[in-house]
């Protein structure tokens, strides 16, 4: 009979035990949102450019995003608005971008031919801008070389 009450608290200190770790278990499993980061701020790199264009010129334009990390899912767009002079940008072969129009660009590295249509200085910006609304500007402008 003197093993009985012994046995009893043992077993009501096991269950104790059982208890506390099952409540800081389910404790800990409150959080149901599982935090990915998929946002990352990104970089705008622009090889160097000419300062002078010609009428009727093309000058290549290379540039590349860079980000800290690479979540696979995030879109790039491009749009870009000409301040001063005449000309047309456009992506490889694609058609000329309308002033301040949306497009997709398909790769972080790319490359964009702006050709002068006039004989005076050239002056516009181009934004880039991905699916998390991070934002970059990026000026250009280039004298008259005639």
């Amino acid at each position: 009979m003197k093993n009985a009450p012994n046995y009893n608290l043992l077993n009501l200190v096991k269950f104790s035990f059982i208890l506390v770790v099952v409540s800081i278990f389910f404790n800990s499993c409150q959080d149901n949102d599982l935090e990915i980061k998929q946002n990352f701020p990104f970089e705008v790199k622009v090889m160097p450019v000419p300062s002078k264009i010609k009428e009727n010129e093309t000058v290549e334009i290379r540039m590349s995003l860079e980000t800290a990390s690479n979540f696979s899912e995030t879109k790039y767009t491009i749009r870009y608005f000409q301040y001063e002079g005449t000309g047309k940008l456009q992506h490889s072969s694609d058609a000329p971008y309308l002033p301040n129009d949306e497009y997709t660009l398909p790769q972080k590295q790319f490359r964009l031919y702006y050709t002068s249509e006039s004989q005076d200085s050239h002056v516009f910006s181009i934004w880039i801008t991905d699916s998390f609304d991070n934002e970059k500007k990026v000026d250009f402008e280039f004298d008259n070389a005639s």
